[in-house]
């Protein structure tokens, strides 16, 4: 295995982190290090169903990606074919009569700053982020360095079947997963296989399947009232923060259900202009989350009612719209027995946990569900990576060592799989 060569790879893509479905550079850059494999690869429309995209940016912010993408040095024929934000591929290695196996990696960053401090091994080794504001916070630049180390080490391998590695963009906001699941690339699949690293878990230590995603619903509400000078004509107005004020705190009201957790939460609130002027516009992102796809929409339905009637309490126009959303989904115990199998052989895996706990959401799920409701198997796994700062906090980093385990364990896994008929 190249490990040298894959942490290059994962490195330069540190360098330059790219947000959800603006990650141009990254999938040019993957592409490219396809291209001297036997790889074929899906790029962008042919990847994806684009009609399934949520929480796209727009034209002005992925136009801004995009020139950053090109000012990096991304081959203008592949930018081309990326246009409008359609990034992410699909690897497909072919090799003989046998079971089609899947594996999920994804590829986007996240909108936060990195640690400059001189501390930060990126800053320290030259590989911090290059674009201000945005960073490699979650992984997610070793899990595309992994997807090609797969490729690699199956080609090495003998391994008969086919192989396909899905690049998927657009985790962070639970925006690609739909995307990828329907673009026509898993309906003959055998066996999905998804990875993560860290999740709390350190380098030497592997999570063969991991369960409890909650199913997760972003929701976007807008009130529209009419402005009105507040200390001249109060009456005159109709309050969209008043609105949007009652709207908060009903949704904390929700009340659980005894069939298992349910989340809520505002996470961004917006709306006014000054002290003196009753606001006309208000403006909030929610989101509701369950234990189940069934718990979640329960919260969703409530969610929903709450909006509306504090809306009508306060004589304003409602617009809501769902941003992004995923389901739950568990991994199937066979597929969870061989990777913990295959995980105790590797060198430097020193624990091996059969299962635990997300705990959060992730829209690998629905590619998992795809593949389970064609009757095949699904399975997450944990890689274990030392990390410095917790994910998605500017400090974040990886123990590039979790890289091999991450192609030893998944490569193997697959190995097994095309064996074995699992």
């Amino acid at each position: 295995m190249d490990t040298d060569g894959l942490i290059a790879l994962r490195r330069d893509l540190h360098r330059h982190p790219e947000p959800a479905w603006c990650e141009f550079y990254t999938t040019a850059r993957i592409l490219e290090e396809l291209d001297s494999r036997d790889a074929s690869c899906a790029v962008g429309p042919d990847a994806l169903a684009g009609e399934k995209r949520l929480a796209v940016p727009d034209a002005d912010e992925r136009g801004r990606w995009l020139e950053r993408a090109r000012a990096a040095g991304a081959d203008e024929e592949v930018l081309d074919r990326l246009a409008g934000g359609y990034t992410g591929l699909v690897a497909t290695l072919e090799r003989g009569a046998g079971p089609t196996v899947a594996l999920r990696v994804d590829i986007d960053a996240l909108a936060r700053p990195e640690s400059a401090d001189p501390g930060h091994r990126p800053v320290a080794e030259g590989f911090r982020s290059e674009h201000e504001g945005a960073m490699h916070a979650c992984g997610h630049d070793a899990h595309a360095a992994i997807g090609v180390g797969v490729i690699d080490a199956v080609t090495a391998s003998d391994f008969t079947g086919t192989l396909r590695v899905f690049f998927q963009p657009a985790e962070e906001v639970v925006g690609g997963g739909a995307a990828m699941a329907k673009g026509g690339h898993l309906e003959d699949a055998d066996a999905l296989l998804a990875v993560h690293v860290g999740l709390d878990h350190p380098t030497g230590e592997v999570v063969a399947g991991v369960d409890g995603f909650l199913a997760v619903t972003h929701l976007e509400a807008t009130f529209t009232g009419e402005s009105a000078h507040a200390g001249g004509r109060p009456e005159a107005g109709r309050n969209a923060i008043q609105a949007l004020g009652t709207a908060i705190e009903n949704l904390y009201g929700i009340s659980r259900h005894s069939d298992g957790a349910t989340r809520v939460n505002v996470g961004v609130v917006e709306g006014g202009s000054a002290a003196n002027v009753i606001a006309e516009e208000a403006h909030l992102v929610a989101e509701v989350r369950g234990e189940t796809t069934e718990l979640m929409e329960y919260v969703e339905e409530r969610a929903r009612t709450v909006l509306e009637s504090a809306a009508a309490m306060h004589d304003c126009a409602l617009e809501t719209e769902v941003v992004a959303r995923a389901p739950s989904a568990r991994s199937d115990d066979g597929l969870v027995s061989l990777v913990a199998d295959v995980a105790r052989a590797v060198e430097g895996v020193e624990t091996v946990l059969e299962r635990d706990e997300l705990g959060g959401s992730e829209d690998a799920t629905f590619l998992m569900r795809e593949v389970q409701r064609h009757g095949g198997l699904a399975c997450y796994v944990g890689i274990g990576t030392d990390h410095p700062g917790g994910h998605h906090t500017a400090t974040f980093d990886v123990d590039e060592e979790s890289i091999r385990h991450g192609v030893e364990v998944l490569a193997g896994t697959i190995e097994r799989i095309g064996r074995e008929r699992v």
